[in-house]
C-alpha cells in the first residue's frame, strides 16, 4: 500500500490511538490506509454494474476500515491490510446487499445454472460444457453466454468467499484464520484443520475445471490480471472473460453448497 505516512510514523500512531484514544490518531491512520480501500472499491467496481459508482463503494468501504482500525491489536503478527481487507470487502458487499441492486430474476437464474452445473457433472463425472449446461436449461447458446454475463454483473466476489470463514463476532464479511487466532504464537487446531480442508476441497474444485476456465481463474485471482488483461492473454473478447469467470464461480459455488 502506497503511503506518505513512514512506517515509524504508523506505529506511533497506533500507540496513541491504542494506548490514549487519541481521535486524531485514529483519523490519521484513515487518511494513511485510504488508498487500500481505493484500490479494494476499484477492482470491486469493474464486476459491477455502469450505475453503481465507484466513490460510493469507497463510501462504504471507509466505515469498513473505520470498523478494522478500531477492532485491529497493533501487538498481534499480523498487518494491518491482512487484516483489513476482509472488513472493507464486507462493508461494501453488506451495503450493496442491502440496497437490493440485484434483480430477483437474476438471482434465481444463478441458482439455476448452479444446480444444473451440479447434476451435470454429477452425472457426466466431469465439467459440462457450454452446450450442455444450455441443453439442460432449455436454452440456447447465445441465451447462455448472455446470462452468464447478466449474472456476472451482478456478482461481487464470489470465489473470495470460498477463502473466508464466518466471523463469531457478526463482523461483515467473515475473518481469515489468522484474524481468528486468540495466541499469535500458537494456532488453534480446529481452525488449521478446517482452513487445510477448505483449501484442499477449492484446489481439487479448480482443478476439475476446464482449462480455460481454469486459467482465467488462475490470472485473475493469483496473479491480479484485469479481465482485459486476461482477454489479451487468452487470445478472446474481455466479454468472454468475464463469461469464463462467471461460469467457473458458480461451477465452483456449486461444488460448495449444503446438500438440502
Amino acid at each position: 500500500m502506497e503511503t506518505n505516512v513512514k512506517a515509524v510514523e504508523l506505529r506511533e500512531l497506533w500507540r496513541r490511538y491504542k494506548d490514549g484514544e487519541d481521535e486524531r490518531a485514529r483519523e490519521r491512520l484513515v487518511v494513511a490506509y485510504s488508498p487500500l480501500v481505493k484500490f479494494i472499491a476499484g477492482r470491486m467496481a469493474s464486476g459491477l454494474p455502469s450505475h453503481v459508482e465507484e466513490a460510493d463503494l469507497i463510501s462504504y468501504g471507509l466505515l469498513g476500515l473505520i470498523g478494522a482500525i478500531e477492532r485491529f491489536d497493533p501487538d498481534r503478527e499480523i498487518k494491518f491490510e491482512t487484516f483489513a481487507v476482509t472488513r472493507v470487502k464486507g462493508a461494501i458487499i453488506d451495503e450493496l446487499r442491502s440496497l437490493d441492486w440485484v434483480p430477483r430474476s437474476v438471482r434465481a437464474r444463478a441458482r439455476d445454472l448452479e444446480r444444473a452445473h451440479a447434476e451435470l457433472e454429477a452425472e457426466l463425472q466431469r465439467a459440462p460444457t457450454d452446450l450442455e449446461m444450455a441443453a439442460r436449461l432449455g436454452m440456447d447458446i447465445e441465451e447462455f453466454n448472455d446470462s452468464l454475463l447478466e449474472i456476472a454483473n451482478s456478482s461481487v466476489l464470489a470465489l473470495d468467499d470460498l477463502w473466508t470463514f464466518a466471523d463469531p463476532d457478526g463482523g461483515a464479511g467473515g475473518v481469515s484464520v489468522l484474524d481468528t487466532l486468540h495466541d499469535p504464537h500458537a494456532v488453534d487446531p480446529e481452525t488449521e484443520a478446517q482452513s487445510s480442508e477448505l483449501k484442499d476441497r477449492l484446489a481439487d474444485a479448480i482443478e476439475s475445471l476446464p482449462e480455460r476456465e481454469r486459467l482465467v481463474v488462475a490470472l485473475y485471482y493469483y496473479e491480479s490480471l484485469t479481465l482485459r488483461e486476461i482477454g489479451e492473454v487468452v487470445g478472446v473478447t474481455e466479454s468472454r472473460v468475464s463469461q469464463l469467470h462467471t461460469k467457473a464461480v458458480l461451477g465452483l459455488r456449486s461444488r460448495f453448497q449444503s446438500p438440502a
